[in-house]
């Protein structure tokens, strides 16, 4: 028997055994038209599950932008209840974003429109209705987003969507008796690609490039190849990264987007599975043997569970034979990365993740950010538009968290003072914060401001719909009238050393003066009568300071130096 014919049946074969990966359709240009709907869809042959889609059963189609585009998008809601959809990763205002307060009733449209201002990378859509977000994103809706820009376009990459450039959207599910979805639940031992139970996918014989995104509500993955066959890191969740990073382990935090190369050539008729080296993972993250760091701490549905530290495999690629033009190199250098300096910092804020109920069962309950739960009627942090602000995460919780911010993508810093790894000196919108452990990021929030706020919160989906989530506004600096007011206020010297002195024309009596450090604590908060021109501030020690000044329903924030 002909060898090829030989192994060309073996991979047959083995492709009976697996379900053809579903990949999503494409929707490009500049008028983008979603529907919300109900279905079903035959994870198993003949059931039929209940799902949402976009544009269709399961998932939504994949989205394909141009930097610099305005494009108008119109989201019809035909589900039998209210529903957001977020544009995850993408710098839009607040209005546009598609958080919890921009809902959208059944049977109604929601039309925003911006401009493309992203990086080429790969983000994605999904909704954030609050207390809902689980349920809806396991039920279905989800989609990618792929940005062009003129940088990556003059790259030696695949950019043949479904021939070789293909979106991986990984999930993991429970099922009930019935076939039906299960929200929510610890208990996801069902993986799943594109909405594909044992997905498997032919590619070509040459350099392929996979678009990866945990789509799971709550698990974490250790992403690998078969033999631990290298592949190559050209994204992270904003944008490329400055040169590819050759890597055989990927850790994909929900919420976190990848884009990796993976070199075929050479090996026309062998098969390479897409794995999860869950094994290898230490306790305290979800998808390690244990899910917390304490000894005994258990998570109810959590175990037992084949998924949960053990090595297992995501998906099948069956090598075929070359396109009529294929990439046949990984393509090195990519693009100028620039990370924002440390100095450029304005402030500092400091984000702490806690556990509403200590001790040993703590993995079954709520989780804080610096104390208190999601309020849809409290705004946590206000940023000043235009600030570069250095955000520092600590988890004193029992797990990991992986913790997201809307509106901008950051540059961590440092994993508790050392260098993040390679992969991670990127643009990113989602950070894995381990247990007990502490970072920090930097980032620049510029362009949007507007008394909507923005979200921060755990990207774990039921941690998040359980209120670890804060928000915040962006607030252009001065008004019209706080402009006024700023021109007849003169505060001197600046530096100074121990004493400022503070002059306000006309008739205007302040109410409060406060100065706030570079970790948004008030140091100083002193009511004054119009008749004082100065306040102490021998004790403060040296560095940048804010001095905010209440005048009547306003109020202004100046810049001082501590000498």
């Amino acid at each position: 028997m002909n060898k090829f014919f030989l192994i060309t049946m073996l991979i047959v074969q083995a492709a009976i055994a697996q379900n053809s990966l579903l990949i999503p359709s494409t929707l490009s240009g500049t008028d983008i038209n979603l529907t919300l709907q109900n279905g079903t869809h035959q994870f198993y042959n003949g059931i039929d599950t209940n799902t949402m889609g976009a544009n269709g059963n399961i998932l939504g189609p994949t989205l394909i932008l141009n930097n610099g585009d305005f494009v108008n998008f119109t989201v019809n809601n035909q589900l039998a209840e209210t529903t957001t959809i977020h544009w995850h990763g993408l710098h839009v205002s607040p209005e546009n974003d598609g958080g919890p307060h921009t809902t959208i009733a059944p049977n109604t449209t929601w039309n925003p429109s911006f401009t493309i201002l992203d990086k080429a990378s790969s983000y994605w859509y999904h909704p954030h209705l609050h207390e809902k977000t689980n349920e809806h994103v396991s039920k279905g809706i989800s989609g990618l987003i792929i940005v062009k820009d003129a940088e990556a376009t003059a790259l030696n990459l695949p950019r043949n969507y479904g021939v070789d450039d293909f979106p991986l959207i990984i999930q993991t599910k429970d099922f009930d008796a019935n076939s039906q979805i299960v929200s929510p639940s610890n208990s996801d031992d069902i993986i799943m690609v594109n909405a594909t139970i044992d997905a498997a996918l032919i590619v070509p014989e040459q350099v392929v490039r996979f678009r990866i995104l945990n789509g799971s509500s709550m698990r974490v993955f250790n992403i690998g190849l078969s033999g631990n066959k290298t592949f190559y890191q050209i994204a992270s969740d904003g944008g490329l990264l400055s040169d590819n990073l050759p890597l055989t382990r990927l850790q994909l935090a929900s919420g976190e987007r990848a884009e990796i190369l993976v070199n075929f050539s050479g090996m026309n008729g062998q098969t390479v599975f897409l794995k999860s080296y869950a094994s290898e993972f230490s306790n305290g993250i979800y998808g390690a043997t244990n899910p917390g760091m304490g000894a005994g701490m258990t998570l109810t549905g959590y175990n037992p569970n084949p998924l949960n530290g053990t090595d297992f495999d995501i998906m099948q690629f069956n090598v075929g034979t070359t396109t009529a033009t294929p990439v046949t190199t990984i393509a090195s250098p990519l693009v100028t990365v620039t990370p924002i300096p440390e100095a450029n910092s304005d402030m500092s804020r400091t984000i702490t993740m806690s556990p509403v109920t200590t001790g040993q069962n703590q993995l079954n309950g709520n989780f804080y950010l610096n104390d208190v739960l999601f309020d849809m009627n409290v705004i946590n942090e206000t940023v000043p538009l235009d600030n570069t602000e250095i955000w520092t995460i600590t988890n004193n919780s029992a797990i990991a968290h992986p913790f997201h911010i809307h509106d901008v993508q950051f540059y961590i810093l440092d994993r508790d003072g050392n260098a993040p790894p390679q992969n991670e000196q990127g643009r990113k919108d989602v950070v894995l914060v381990k247990a007990q452990e502490t970072i920090r990021f930097i980032a620049k929030f510029e362009d949007f401001s507007s008394t909507v706020p923005y979200m921060y919160h755990c990207h774990m989906l039921i941690h998040e719909d359980g209120g670890m989530m804060g928000q915040f506004v962006v607030e252009d600096a001065l008004s019209v009238e706080e402009n006024e007011l700023s021109n007849k206020l003169k505060v001197y010297p600046n530096p100074a050393n121990n004493k400022i002195h503070i002059i306000l024309e006309g008739e205007l009596n302040i109410d409060t003066i406060e100065i706030i450090d570079q970790l948004g604590r008030i140091v100083l908060d002193k009511k004054i009568n119009f008749s004082e021109d100065s306040i102490q501030i021998e004790g403060l020690s040296k560095g940048v300071y804010f001095l905010r000044i209440y005048v009547d329903n306003l109020n202004i924030t100046k810049k001082i130096v501590v000498k």
